[in-house]
């Protein structure tokens, strides 16, 4: 009995039939008013999202390229640096060589200048020397002359003193 006075657990059949009918009429509504719109609503999206991946796709692939194009570049930077630290190498060698030779030139320039300033100094030393015995000898003999007529013992003594006497240095 207690089942029987609560109309919710046990509907009537008025109220069941009336219930069926506003259901299958708000059902029709809404499939011929709303159903459409809200599937074509559906599509639209589904389709926007399929063009939306499409897209990050395309971007993707571009993003892919660019990065193996900005690869390929920073390769080619990075012969194209090294030829150029190997063509530094090369001439800062080929510099250095040529400082080289140029300063072993000039050194055997130098050092050949120096042997002909040191024979021009040698040779005129020498005929200095040469002119300090012609001199000598002249005088010596001169004094030998002189005393020519006295005793020879006395002139060999004579020449052998003037000799002592005279500094060659």
């Amino acid at each position: 009995m207690l089942l029987e006075m609560n109309p919710l657990i046990t509907p009537e059949p008025g109220l069941f039939i009336w219930s069926v009918l506003i259901f299958l009429i708000f059902f029709l509504l809404l499939r011929k008013l709303a159903w459409k719109p809200i599937t074509e609503a559906l599509a639209k999206r589904e389709e926007s999202i399929a063009n939306a991946l499409q897209e990050a796709e395309k971007a993707r692939q571009e993003m892919a390229k660019l990065k193996a194009d900005n690869e390929k570049l920073l390769n080619e930077a990075k012969l194209e640096r090294e030829k150029i630290l190997k063509e530094a190498r090369e001439m800062k060698e080929s510099i250095i060589e040529e400082a080289r030779q140029n300063a072993k030139i000039e050194g055997d320039r130098m050092i050949q200048k120096a042997k002909e300033v040191i024979e021009a100094e040698k040779n005129m030393a020498l005929q200095q020397v040469k002119h300090q015995v012609a001199v000598l000898s002249v005088e010596i003999a001169e004094k030998i002359i002189r005393k020519k007529f006295e005793n020879p013992a006395e002139q060999q003594a004579i020449a052998s003193q003037y000799l002592k006497d005279i500094n060659l240095n």
